[in-house]
C-alpha cells in the first residue's frame, strides 16, 4: 500500500502542517524582519542544489544530442556530481542532527512535518545512489558511443526522477521551516 506522505507520492505537506505558512506566506518572507542570514544561506543552498541538478540534466541532454564531447561531459559530470552528492549529504546531516531537533520543538502543531522530512532524507539517499550508479556507468563508457547513448539515457532518467523528488522535498522543507524561524527564531 502506498503511503501518501512518502516522497514518491506526496504532492505537498498535509494542510494542517501549513498552519504557520498561512501566517507567514512565501511572498512575504524576504521582507519579514525575521528574515536573516541563516534563512538566506539555507535557501541559497537549496537553490544551489536545484541549479546543479539542472546543469547536470542539461549537460546529459547535450551529450545525448551529440552536442558535447564525451570527455568534456565526463569531467563536468564528475565535478558537478561529486559537489552535488557530497553537498547534499552534508546538508541533510546538519538538518537531521541540528536544525530539525531544535525547530521541531518550537511548535508542536508541525512536529510531524519534521518526521516526514527526515524520512525524505532516507528516501533521497537511495535516489542519490541510483544517480551515482548511472553517472559512473555513463562515465565508464565514454569511448563507446552506442553504450554511451544507452547509459546517458538512463542517467537522464535518474536525474529527472531525482530532480522531481528533491524539488518536492526542498519546497516542503522551505514551507515548513522558514515560517518557524520567522515566528520563533532559531535560538537554542
Amino acid at each position: 500500500m502506498r503511503d501518501p506522505l512518502s516522497l514518491e507520492y506526496r504532492t505537498g505537506l498535509p494542510e494542517p502542517l501549513h498552519v504557520l505558512l498561512q501566517s507567514y506566506p512565501k511572498d512575504g518572507w524576504t521582507t519579514d524582519p525575521g528574515f536573516d542570514d541563516l534563512i538566506r544561506f539555507w535557501l541559497d543552498r537549496h537553490l544551489m542544489f536545484r541549479r546543479i541538478l539542472t546543469e547536470m540534466t542539461t549537460t546529459t541532454e547535450r551529450l545525448l544530442d551529440r552536442d558535447l564531447d564525451p570527455r568534456r561531459f565526463g569531467a563536468m559530470m564528475s565535478r558537478y556530481g561529486g559537489m552535488f552528492v557530497n553537498g547534499l549529504h552534508e546538508h541533510h546531516t546538519i538538518e537531521d542532527t541540528h536544525y530539525f531537533p531544535v525547530l521541531s520543538q518550537k511548535d508542536q502543531r508541525i512536529s510531524k512535518g519534521f518526521e516526514i522530512l527526515d524520512q525524505d532524507h532516507h528516501a533521497i539517499d537511495q535516489y542519490l545512489s541510483n544517480f551515482v550508479g548511472a553517472a559512473n556507468g555513463t562515465i565508464n563508457v565514454l569511448d563507446n558511443r552506442d553504450q554511451l547513448q544507452t547509459a546517458a539515457d538512463r542517467l537522464r532518467s535518474e536525474l529527472q526522477t531525482l530532480h522531481r523528488l528533491l524539488d518536492r522535498h526542498l519546497t516542503d522543507e522551505e514551507e515548513l521551516i522558514v515560517p518557524v524561524i520567522l515566528k520563533y527564531g532559531f535560538d537554542i
